[in-house]
């Protein structure tokens, strides 16, 4: 009995803050020294390539931007979707938005991820952590909704109290 009362008062917590929830949609304040040619440069495939972003570099581009709340996948290529997801962040950024980056874009991007991840208190690297096995039982769920969030969250408590993770 004290099991679904826990789960339903975390339930009940979960639903009254869920509107508030997600990525913040309010424009960022920009650096007051940053030059203004940085904004009105666009960004082209020759200004992307002098950065020299291999695998690894394309990969933590890709985790700041999901970050950031622009999500994509962190597969170290940037296909279409990710030159979509690099487009908007320029344009919410006041980029033009080209969907390449140029080195101050690049290292603007970095800047803002890091700084986000401090400030809601990841004090971990992303090296730091440890690796997840592939082939594993358990799925990460990107987007899954209200209803898989609730899931497992009531799991996560009900598996807590007994002993399993």
């Amino acid at each position: 009995m004290r099991v679904m009362i826990l789960a339903l008062s975390v339930l009940g917590v979960f639903l009254a803050d869920a509107a508030k929830a997600g990525p913040s949609m309010a424009p960022r304040e920009l650096s007051a020294s940053a030059d203004p040619a940085t904004f009105s440069e666009a960004a082209t495939r020759e200004t992307e390539s002098q950065i020299r972003l291999d695998k690894r570099k394309r990969r933590d581009v890709q985790r700041g931007l999901t970050r950031i709340g622009f999500d994509t996948r962190v597969n170290g290529r940037f296909d279409k979707s990710t030159r979509a997801v690099i487009a908007r962040w320029q344009e919410a950024r006041g980029y033009p938005g080209t969907g390449f980056l140029n080195p101050l874009q690049h290292q603007a991007l970095l800047t803002e991820s890091v700084t986000t991840a401090q400030a809601s208190g990841s004090d971990k690297a992303e090296d730091e952590r440890p690796a997840r096995r592939r082939g594993s039982a358990r799925h990460h769920r990107r987007n899954a909704g209200p209803v898989g969030v609730i899931g497992g969250v009531v799991g996560g408590v009900v598996g807590g109290l007994f002993g399993r993770r």
